[in-house]
């Protein structure tokens, strides 16, 4: 079987998953779907569904922050309510200085569409699309 015939998820390392779990489960609001350990941390990892699917291995590491790439995309119908509401739980959006920002901080997308990027609090990059 080639591997495109079985799904993939994007796993995010973060420093304390205490913190991550008020971030991703309060914050972001994402599904808990099963936690579990992390190395030799009880308790340190955690498994997240987005879409109807799993989606995230979100999991305690001395390598959290270590990329400036994204890490995962979700890509959304209406851009400006998901970046409104995950404002207002106080997740903050990026702004690049190259990049011209509209006052919620999304800017257009290479090839068309807009897009917007926030961060966990370990500094991993994520972000948010729309073909509109």
């Amino acid at each position: 079987m080639p591997l495109s015939d079985h799904p993939v998820r994007a796993s995010i390392a973060v420093s304390d998953i205490a913190t991550a779990v008020r971030f991703y489960e309060g914050k972001l609001g994402l599904p808990l779907v099963e936690s579990g350990p992390s190395a030799n941390i009880t308790d340190g990892s955690r498994i997240y569904g987005s879409g109807g699917a799993v989606a995230l291995n979100v999991f305690q590491s001395g390598t959290a922050g270590k990329s400036e790439a994204t890490m995962a995309t979700w890509y959304v119908d209406d851009l400006e309510s998901i970046v409104d509401e995950l404002t207002s739980a106080g997740v903050r959006f990026l702004r690049y200085d190259q990049l011209e920002h509209d006052r919620r901080g999304i800017t257009e997308r290479a090839g068309g569409g807009r897009i917007a990027w926030f961060q966990d609090p370990d500094g991993n990059t994520f972000a948010i699309e729309s073909d509109r």
